[in-house]
This record gives structure tokens, sequence and C-alpha cells, in this order.
């Protein structure tokens, strides 16, 4: 797997990916007896040994694949031939196949099956990675061949792919300070390593957090508006601590539902209460220290670079480009979304005081009394809707999606090493052909992080003939044993966003492994999931799929134009409590060194935004991952909406066509979105899909939000 591969991979992940500055003498013996360092072996190209993985196989793999690594680098860099393509980027592409191998099982157990054992390597190895990363872009004779070949005439003779890739490689380096005298590369250095640990500290604390602390209810009258799979969710989560009674997690899969549903108003405050505190209860894991460390540390680093803020550093590789290119955005659809929030909380009010509940509505009652009104204007009762969407079922339906739109076919293997018994392993096959595999990871467990994701563990490309294996993984709540597993229609849709991450992997067809799949900018690489997200609701997908857990039969079509009525609902709070989040990133990264107090920046950005009092941003910076756990998304959590804005106008293409399963369009989808990665530059691959640039009142149209 080649450095900027690698790279890229651990950026999207949970850190910064990179290594020791130090040459490492790593015995034979060491390395026949480590199975990370060993080349994946068995069907489909060669497995990941997650059967084999110790927790302390992970530092010694390390170290040897550095080692590797580097030697690797070195021989490409003092290569005495004039630099070519063939003898420069292609050595690039294939070196650090075992740094590759080895980095990707330890994200995945960052990840997944974090425990304290884990924590110390990731805590130590991090600012090592970091380091290693360093070591490589800021080798002067490597870049010096770079940029001989970024700079040729005969640069032009390359083909389109090879182009790209060249720009690609000389763009990153400079990104990463290839340009920088000496003493600036130093102090970068120890930077990035400095952050590599305070990004490990914030996710360890985070994850104790969230597997450390619940609400554990003893008395069965305290679940009262509760539907039964929560209930049972509940009680199977109790018995997994040893514990009576139910117990509510401190995780988003376990905390909606609750808070939706729950008649008991004190334990609704306490449990929402628990859940926007994750790392802000001012003890060991508390997480505004590090956040002031990380902001001054990315200050210092942009600054290097002669940049004003660490906003302005990220969003050169984006294609936004400029802070100011995302905040018109945000600002553009901040004022609808508040306003239907005030318009969403009149109407919660005036049903609490049509029943007479003498409360003014406060966070911990918005999913509460927004079911009631989503009763009251539509007659649509989630609960009518999660009988019909089993876990199982909705995996078949996203199947059936990728097959209409893509012509692929799914089939579960056998005998594939998993690291958690519950995962699915599928075999993905277009026209008959090999494409790769998807394992599906369904299931919450202490040491996993919260929420849903894509992970890539393989990527494709033809110049090695390796071929792609993804993952996705989620939050579901076990129930009771031998009943399916019922999800909420936010559930569904998520699992159709993070298949389409999967898919966007999978369709990749291109040479160099830097450029495949999902290895585009942040603020593109949301684009082909949420796009995906529109064929949940399709007829097609209801009939055959959306059918009841215990008669089989299929969800009544007056339910569906129920569900259909009211697709724009309660979208004030779906925008809101993201853009507050998506806005507070910007303006924490917009205010350069200046000294911060986490907590009272949030509050003074919320209130001069005119954040409603009656809900909170939908990530609090103090378990903000998606930007303080790494660089990936920070200064760039506005990509939701970036992307969303590309998805909306893309989709019109299909309801202009004639339909969601247009296959024209579908054609087009995969020739210039899903298939290309990052061969061609990304407004350029949209522009050949649709035919223009696009259309940013789409997006108002989409969320029912009124089109100036």
């Amino acid at each position: 797997m080649p450095k900027l591969l690698f790279l890229s991979m651990l950026m999207a992940m949970i850190a910064v990916g990179s290594i020791f500055m130090t040459r490492l003498n790593v015995s034979a013996a060491s390395a026949e007896s480590n199975p990370l360092t060993a080349k994946w072996t068995g069907p489909y190209g060669g497995l990941p040994p997650f059967d084999k993985v110790k927790v302390t196989d992970f530092k010694p793999a390390l170290e040897e694949a550095m080692a590797e690594h580097l030697k690797e680098i070195d021989a490409i860099a003092n290569n005495p031939a004039s630099p070519t393509f063939e003898n420069t980027f292609v050595p690039l592409e294939k070196a650090g196949s075992m740094l590759g191998r080895v980095g990707i099982i330890f994200n995945i157990w960052g990840a997944n099956m974090n425990t304290p054992e884990f924590s110390k390597v990731d805590e130590e190895m991090q600012p090592r990675l970091a380091a290693h990363q360093d070591q490589i872009t800021q080798n002067a004779a490597l870049f010096k061949r770079i940029e001989a070949v970024y700079n040729s005439p005969d640069k032009k003779k390359l083909t389109a792919e090879q182009q790209r890739l060249v720009w690609l490689y000389y763009t990153n380096f400079v990104h990463a300070g290839a340009l920088l005298d000496p003493a600036k590369k130093a102090r970068l250095s120890e930077i990035n390593q400095q952050l590599a640990q305070l990004f490990s500290k914030f996710n360890q604390n985070l994850l104790a957090d969230e597997g450390g602390k619940w609400v554990l209810i003893d008395k069965e009258s305290d679940l009262a508006g509760l539907p039964q799979s929560i209930r049972d969710a509940a009680a199977e989560a109790a018995r997994s601590k040893n514990l009576a009674g139910w117990m509510i997690r401190n995780t988003r899969s376990s905390v909606d539902p609750f808070l939706t549903y729950s008649d008991n108003r004190g334990l609704r405050e306490k449990v929402w209460r628990m859940f926007i505190m994750r790392g802000d209860n001012g003890d060991a894991n508390d997480n505004k220290g590090l956040i002031v460390q990380i902001l001054k540390l990315r200050a210092e680093r942009a600054h290097l670079f002669g940049l004003a803020t660490h906003a302005h550093w990220i969003l050169q590789q984006s294609m936004a480009q400029t802070p100011e290119a995302t905040m018109k955005l945000m600002e553009s659809v901040w004022p609808a979304a508040t306003a239907r929030v005030h318009e969403e909380v009149a109407d919660m009010q005036a049903l609490a005081d049509k029943e007479k509940a003498g409360i003014k509505i406060e966070p911990w009652d918005y999913r509460y009394y927004m079911e009631k009104v989503r009763k009251a204007k539509y007659d649509l009762d989630q609960n009518e809707i999660k009988p019909y969407l089993q876990l199982d079922k909705m995996r078949e339906a996203m199947f059936w999606v990728a097959g209409q739109l893509f012509g692929y076919q799914f089939k579960k293997v056998e005998g594939v090493p998993v690291f958690d018994p519950n995962m699915v392993v599928y075999e993905v096959t277009r026209n008959g052909k090999h494409v790769g595999l998807w394992y599906f990871d369904p299931y919450a467990r202490d040491g996993k992080q919260s929420g849903a994701w894509m992970n890539q563990y393989r990527n494709q490309d033809k110049l090695m003939g390796e071929t792609t294996i993804v993952s996705n993984n989620a939050n579901f709540l076990k129930g009771k044993s031998g009943e399916p597993v019922l999800i909420s229609w936010d559930d569904a849709d998520t699992m159709f966003h993070e298949f389409g991450h999967a898919l966007h992997g999978l369709s990749s067809n291109v040479t160099y492994p830097s450029l495949s799949g999902t290895a585009v900018p942040t603020d593109y690489v949301e684009f082909p999931s949420q796009l995906l997200e529109h064929w949940l609701s399709t007829p097609e997908v209801l009939q055959k799929f959306a059918v009841h857990y215990k008669t089989g039969k299929p969800i009544p079509q007056a339910l569906v134009d129920k569900i259909k009525k009211a697709a724009t609902f309660n979208q004030g709070f779906a925008t809101t409590e993201y853009l507050a989040s998506a806005l507070v990133d910007m303006k924490l990264h917009l205010a350069g060194d200046a000294k911060i107090d986490p907590s009272q920046f949030e509050k003074d950005t919320l209130a001069s935004l005119g954040m409603p009092h009656e809900l909170v941003m939908r990530h609090r910076t103090p378990q903000f991952g998606h930007i303080f756990s790494s660089d990936g998304y920070s200064a760039g959590y506005y990509s939701y909406l970036w992307a969303d804005t590309l998805t909306a106008d893309a989709f019109e293409a299909f309801t202009e066509a004639g339909g969601p399963y247009d296959k024209k369009v579908a054609d087009r989808l995969y020739k210039y979105v899903f298939s290309v990665g990052n061969t061609v530059d990304p407004a350029e691959a949209y522009r050949r899909f649709r035919g223009h640039d696009p259309d940013t009142k789409a997006l108002m149209r989409d969320r029912g939000f009124p089109v100036k």
C-alpha cells in the first residue's frame, strides 16, 4: 500500500498515520511470528488475519513495518537515474505495503476493540507514526525527484491518470511542508507528533465516557412510553453488564430512541445530560484542556506555512478551497433552518399546552414532542414504521439497490476471519466477476466508538492487481434472542448512507492505489454516500423489503403515503443541530491563535448565531471526534452540507429522467462518480455526470425550505 493511500486512510479514521525517525532492527524470527507483518493469505487476494492478532503484536509490527518503509523510500530517493514517472512514482505507489497492512488493522482495533491495553499502545505509537510521515514528506532528495517530474515538459506525455497522480504527490508534499526551511520542518514535525498524541487521548477519553457511563432503570413503571423493542434492547444491555433492570447506554443508538418515546420527563433529562456531557465532566476524561492544546498547535502549524488559520491550511485540499466559500453556504441555509425550528417548537408547545403538561419545551423534550406533532400533523407514528424495518431486510434492500443501479451481486461467504463473532462477510461480484468483499459489523459493544462508519481494508488498483475490501460498522442494539432487530427510519437512512461509502470503494476502477475509491476530498467523499440515502424511500424498496417482521406483509401504501407526505418534517431540527456543529467547527479554526475557553466559545458562538435554546449542537466540542480525534474533518464538518448540495442536484437528474432507477443516469453516475476515484478533479467529474455545475437551490427544495 503506498504512502499516500496509507496516510489518507489513517486521517480518515482515528488518527494521522506515520512513524519513528530511528531505524529499527527487527529479527527474522519476530517477523515470522507476528501475523501483522506477513502478507495476507487465503482466497480473494488475501484476507486480514483478524483471528490471529493480539494487542501485543501491534508495537513490534509497526516498528518493523516502519523500518522496511524507510528502506524503500531511501532506495527511491537515492536512485542515481534521472527521475521519471516509472522510477519514482510507480515504486512510491508500491512502497509501504507492510505498513499499510499493519496500519489498517491497528486503526480498526482502535475504532472497534479499544481496550485499556490497546490505548497504551495507541498513545505511544501515534506520535511515532506522525514522525514517520514527516520524515518521508520532508525527505529533500525524494521531493526533488517528485518536483522534477512535476515540472518536466515530458509530463504531458503521461496519461491523464498519471498526470493526476504526479499532481497529487506534489501538492500533498507541499501541503505537508516539503518547501519549508529546515527549522520550520523540525518544528512542524514536533507539532504533528504532539497533535497525534492529543488526538489519541481525546478519543480514549470519549470512549471511556461512552462505555463507562449509563443510566440504569430499575422500575418497570419508568419504562412507560417505550416500545417493546427498546425495552428488550435496554434489558439486554443491562444483562451484558451483569446488572438487573434496563440500561440506557451512553451512545446515540441507545439515547435517541429513549428521548423519543420515554414518558418520564425526569429520566429524559437525566439521559440527555449524560449524553451531551460526554468529555465535559471535569474528571480524568474531560476533553476541554486537550481542545485548547489542539487548537493552539493547529494555529501555530498554519503560521509555519504563512497562512492565517488552520482552516485556510486545511481547505487548500478541498473542493471549497476557502473558508469564505464554506461560510457563505452555511450562512445561506442557517436562517431558513432556525426559522423552521421556531415553527416546530411552536407546534410542540401548543400540543404540550393542550395536554396541560405545564412545561416549556426544553432540549430533552424535543424528540418526544416531535413524535407527538408528527402523529398529530401527518397521522404518522414512527412505531408504525419500525415493525417493517428489520435490520437484515434493510441490508438486503441495500444489496438490491446496488444491483439495480450498478449490477452488483452479494453472496454471503463463510470461513473469513473476523474480529467479532457477529460480523458477516459477503463476496461482491459484477457481471460474474469478483469485485471485492463487504464486511458488516452491526452491533454496539464496549470499546467500540459510537455512530456508524465505513472502513476501507484494502483499495482496488490495477498496478498490483488488488481488489477492494470494505466494511460497514454500526451500533445497533440487540433485542430478544431469536427475534429480528427492528430499526428506526433514521437508522435505515444511516445504513444506506454508509453503504454509499462502501459502494464508492467497491466501484473503484483505477490503476494507482493513491487515486482509488474514496481517496477524494472530504467535501466530495460524502456526496456518493448521501446520494444513496434517496433510494431508501423509493416504492420499489419499501414494497420489496419493508415487510412486517411477524406477518411478512409489505408496508401498506397508506403508510408509505404518510412517510412521503412527512418527508421534510423536522428538517429545522435536523439541519440546525448539524449546522451549529459545522459553524462552531469553522469559527473555532478561524479564530487563529486566539486564546480559547472551549465552553465559553461554544456558548458565545451559539448565542451570536441565534441558536434556538430548545436544541444543542449535534456534536458539542468536548465530544466532537470528527474534528478533535484527528485532522480529518477539522474545519471540514461543513462537508456534509457541501456534499448534500451536490446530492440534491444529482438526484434531480434521476427524477428528470423518469425515476430513481433510470439506467442511463445510473450508468453515468457509475462512470463519472463512483468508479473514477481521484483520477479526475471532483468538480469536473460532477460536471461530466450532470452536464452542468450543481444547482444550489436544489438543496433548499430537497429540505422543504423556501427557495429565493
